[in-house]
């Protein structure tokens, strides 16, 4: 009994375990809102396209509302920001809950154990994510499910590294943030976060190309090669790239400098990559380039990517589940 669910700022992903496998629900953690007129219905439902009406407003979620916005040129609005519960879309918070009820379904049992991210503190801004998370405890509790927080990074570990004896560096890279956990056989000896992820890659292009960040999203979704990128809007894409990951990089080397009672590994360790943003084309051939031109404090024998990028943190959450 339990379920994992990843709460993204670009998507949400539940794991559920189902017989002796794992499914994976996901919805992109977006809206829009669309005329009221009976026409604007009609078209929406001759087109199978999922909407909501709240406070007499039509609002078209997930995935669709991705995609609507770009044919119509416009901005979603998304109920997070920079990994956090957006300031400005705090009323979005009914629709977000709609959703999660939709990935995770009823609990099995009253009171089913459900692990959900939090991201770690961040080591570059003022935020704190202490309302974020009582806020989705508060969601999940309303859903029927007992709540549990787990740090983002350290689902990672749990996803990826139990075959390293849950030792290593796990790294989620999403759309709001960079989420880090250094593990010491499970227990996690450092959590943080960065407040640079695949959002601050989108803002940046679509300010050098003079284009909404939605266009930007998009084309950096397509599948932008980090090697090797084909013209203008793919460089802008592969150079901020670049720079968040060696932004990334120095700022867990300088944790490990500055931290007391970090642990000293006998072996070199694995590094492994997860999230929506480390999906990108070349990402870990990138990685690797920008972790060679940085004196890391530890020895490391490998970095990779995780199995499945996208669904890592929330299997992550599963198996703390499963195990508790």
């Amino acid at each position: 009994m339990g379920k994992g669910l990843d709460i993204g700022t670009v998507n949400l992903v539940a794991a559920i375990q189902d017989g002796d496998d794992i499914s994976f629900t996901k919805e992109r953690n977006a809206f829009i809102d669309v005329q009221v007129d009976s026409y604007s219905k009609n078209m929406l439902t001759k087109l199978n396209v999922p909407y909501v009406v709240f406070d007499n407003k039509n609002y078209v979620v997930g995935e669709a509302a991705f995609e609507l916005a770009n044919v119509l040129n416009k901005t979603t609005r998304r109920p997070m920001k920079d990994g956090l519960i957006s300031p400005e879309e705090i009323n979005a918070m009914p629709i977000m809950k709609m959703i999660i009820k939709n990935l995770l379904g009823d609990p099995d049992e009253p009171g089913e154990l459900c692990y959900y991210s939090v991201p770690g503190e961040p080591v570059d801004s003022s935020s704190n994510v202490t309302y974020h998370k009582e806020v989705f405890a508060g969601v999940l509790s309303s859903l029927g499910y007992t709540p549990r927080a787990l740090a983002e990074g350290h689902a990672v570990v749990f996803a990826e590294l139990g075959e390293e004896e849950f030792t290593g560096i796990g790294i989620s890279g999403g759309g709001g943030m960079f989420n880090v956990c250094v593990s010491y056989r499970a227990m996690p000896a450092l959590t943080f976060s960065t407040s640079r992820g695949g959002d601050w890659v989108d803002k940046n292009v679509a300010n050098v190309l003079g284009i909404n960040q939605t266009r930007a999203a998009m084309i950096k979704e397509k599948g932008a090669d980090l090697l090797n990128p084909s013209g203008r809007e793919e460089e802008a894409i592969a150079i901020y790239y670049r720079n968040l990951i060696n932004y990334t990089l120095v700022n867990i080397k300088e944790r490990f400098e500055a931290g007391d009672g970090m642990p000293v590994f006998s072996d070199p360790i694995e590094i492994v990559c997860a999230g929506g943003t480390c999906s990108a084309k070349n990402f870990i051939e990138v990685f690797k380039e920008e972790f060679e031109k940085i004196d890391f404090p530890i020895p490391v024998k490998n970095i990779r990517m995780a199995e499945l990028p996208l669904n890592s943190v929330s299997q992550g959450g599963l198996m703390a589940a499963l195990s508790e």
